[in-house]
């Protein structure tokens, strides 16, 4: 894993030669407490142009045997060789925050230049030795970003060799955003727009002149009273229903997917794709239930209804696929029956963001199970917990998980369900 195979990554002329060390037990036990995640950076156009790379300690109390930046450096470079940086990104950039330790060459950086954004936090103290560094990074091939950015004099030589800037939009009044990109615009620098958490937020700053965003603006419904509900989601909620009928069993549902064409071929095409577990080909819906059972078919028709759906960042069905994935994938570490269940829930939970309803209301056109109601509602119940601690990973609310699962268990099926909707996110495509 990783890019052991490819050319060294460029380096500061100064930065001082990775030398291999035995990992120690310490090191070792960080690997296993840390989280990693990822959040989507999105052009103007909703498409996904990078992810920043999330890290964080699974212990925030834990004694800090190693300095801050020490720390951080085996955290990252344990992360990117034991899982590599494709895996997490695929083809997108990443941006990667530094301490002032790897800022200042004393530890070498794990990435390829042609990959990343190295981000510059708020808190580094702006001193002529960052200063220099910086320019020196960027000189050698990288792409800086400045993070969390307010302006003062004293940032002006960050802001001169900046390719990007990010600015926290939930953190100011909208007339100081307006006189920041009004300031910024002045330089040759792309403006990022961080924390944007609604559909008027992401209006407000794409009008603005902002060219990327970043926020959970697209996992929530954009609900506004006197609109009518789209006809293709009104026809989805409609197919979503029929498929879902407790009393259908495997030939109402062969008889109901094979009348729909699309939805029949999209299927076919998905499950071969993906290679569920089926020896052979799978060339017909009933093929599909006998190879791999009634709820597993229903949940994956689930899946494909919920693609079709048009007018919804492809990011959007991409968190669906994550969670999904995921909330399977647990359950099965956790010995949970019945595991497609999961993966619907995972999969229902934005749905709200998918049909711009309330979500109640969504699930009330929906013959659903309680169980499945109370887990999407409140996160009740086996299927709840489950679903609790995948969305809190999958949005970086890693304080607020309750897993049963140790840390490293979850951070591996989050890396698996990455990786697995990267893998069969194409199939769904028209």
């Amino acid at each position: 894993m990783g890019y052991t195979d490819g050319p060294s990554p460029a380096r500061r002329p100064d930065y001082p030669q990775p030398v291999p060390t035995p990992i120690t037990t310490y090191e070792t036990a960080i690997m296993q407490d840390v989280f990693i995640g990822r959040q989507p950076i999105y052009n103007q156009g909703l498409e996904v142009m990078a992810y920043e790379l999330l890290f964080r300690s699974g212990d925030a109390n834990h004694a800090a045997i190693l300095d801050g930046d020490q720390a951080t450096s085996q955290v990252i470079l344990n992360t990117f060789t034991e899982f590599g940086l494709e895996q997490i990104v695929g083809e997108h950039l990443a941006f990667i925050n530094l301490t002032r330790g790897f800022l200042l060459g004393r530890y070498p950086l794990p990435v390829f230049k042609d990959r990343v954004v190295l981000e510059i936090l708020e808190d580094i103290e702006v001193d002529a030795e960052v200063v220099s560094a910086v320019h020196q990074l960027a000189d050698s091939g990288f792409a800086i970003a400045l993070d969390d950015f307010i302006y003062h004099p004293d940032l002006q030589p960050l802001v001169d060799v900046a390719d990007y800037i990010k600015m926290d939009v939930l953190a100011m009044d909208r007339d100081t955003v307006r006189e920041h990109v009004a300031l910024l615009k002045q330089h040759d620098v792309r403006l990022l727009a961080e924390k944007v958490e609604s559909a008027e937020d992401f209006e407000f700053c794409r009008e603005l002149g902002f060219d990327f965003f970043q926020g959970y603006f697209f996992c929530r419904p954009n609900v506004i009273r006197g609109r009518r509900t789209p006809t293709n989601a009104l026809a989805a909620l409609d197919l979503l229903a029929r498929l879902n009928e407790p009393e259908a069993g495997a030939d109402d549902i062969e008889a109901f997917i094979v009348q729909d064409v699309a939805l029949n071929y999209r299927l076919l095409r998905y499950i071969n794709a993906a290679a569920l577990d089926q020896a052979e080909p799978v060339d017909s819906v009933r093929g599909a239930l006998e190879t791999l059972g009634l709820e597993t078919v229903r949940a994956l028709a689930n899946l494909v209804v919920l693609s079709r759906i048009e007018d919804k960042p492809p990011a959007l069905l991409t968190t669906a696929l994550v969670r999904a994935r995921m909330c399977e994938l647990l359950a099965r570490r956790a010995g949970r029956d019945e595991t497609s269940a999961y993966f619907t829930v995972g999969l229902f939970s934005v749905l709200d963001a998918l049909l711009d309803t309330d979500l109640e209301q969504v699930l009330a056109a929906l013959p659903l199970a309680e169980a499945w109601r109370a887990a999407l509602l409140d996160h009740a119940g086996e299927l709840g917990q489950v679903l609790d601690c995948v969305v809190a990973y999958d949005t970086g609310a890693w304080e607020q998980m309750r897993c049963a699962l140790d840390i490293a268990t979850v951070r591996e099926t989050y890396l698996a369900a990455v990786s697995w909707s990267e893998r069969i996110g194409p199939a769904l495509a028209d």
